[in-house]
């Protein structure tokens, strides 16, 4: 098995940006990896006592599809956020800074227009992640798994709709599931498998028209009695992982 392909998602349901490799540090995400998320004006979030939140607190797709029309770049070494949208201004700020957080919330909020509930605010907050898991990990994603789920709907879907780290070959489709509990080898760090990741209706967009067209959960369930694909694992021993390495289980 080897890696095919890493992403991270600097902005919580924004653009994923390739990586060619990555650290991967025991306990934590990948570097930069959902770290930053517009909330809610209702939401309960709490900068500082950062708590795990649903997914439906923040823009995200799941809750506004036309999320994925936003083309963001973040780049850490300048700390800019460049952002853009049909009908919207170009933006680049610093979302380190209270002014640029202010400028990109003020953005985002303009962009989701009725969407917005409340005064949305935009958060960096040091060490914490928006994933949509408690425990702070990565998520792999098996795209023999998709192929064969592609089989049986009879149409393709871009990987990109499950927003998983790693993606990789050479792993007969749902053998991943196995590993829940067991621990691999991604590249040179070590691994433990701890869930499944269940699929919400955020993989229903397309990502070039920001339109639900495809209701992948309600196939998920409908074909296999189960709404899951991919999995999450923790880093439980430090190393690196880049394109083409090896993906082991132990």
């Amino acid at each position: 098995m080897r890696i095919e392909k890493i992403y991270r998602y600097p902005v919580k349901g924004l653009t994923p940006e390739a990586l060619d490799e990555t650290p991967l540090h025991t306990g934590l995400c990948i570097s930069h990896d959902r770290r930053f998320a517009l909330a809610q004006g209702d939401a309960p979030f709490d900068p500082a006592r950062p708590e795990f939140l649903p997914k439906q607190n923040f823009a995200c797709m799941m809750a506004h599809p036309r999320v994925v029309l936003i083309r963001s770049v973040f780049d850490p070494h300048d700390n800019r956020l460049a952002m853009s949208a049909p009908g919207m201004p170009a933006l680049s700020a610093n979302p380190t800074t209270p002014e640029g957080r202010a400028a990109i919330g003020a953005w985002m909020t303009r962009f989701l227009g009725h969407e917005a509930r409340g005064q949305p605010v935009f958060h960096d907050v040091a060490g914490h992640n928006f994933t949509d898991q408690v425990k702070k990990g990565v998520s792999l994603f098996n795209l023999n798994s998709l192929s064969e789920f592609e089989t049986r709907i009879g149409r393709k879907l871009d990987p990109l709709r499950f927003r998983a780290n790693f993606y990789f070959n050479g792993l007969a489709p749902w053998e991943e599931f196995n590993w829940i509990g067991k621990e691999i080898l991604l590249g040179s760090a070590r691994l433990r498998v701890f869930k499944v990741t269940v699929r919400c209706p955020a993989t229903m967009v397309d990502l070039d028209t920001g339109e639900r067209d495809c209701n992948t959960p309600a196939l998920l369930f409908e074909q296999y009695g189960h709404r899951d694909l991919g999995v999450h694992a923790e880093v439980i021993e430090d190393g690196r992982a880049a394109i083409g390495d090896a993906v082991e289980p132990l």
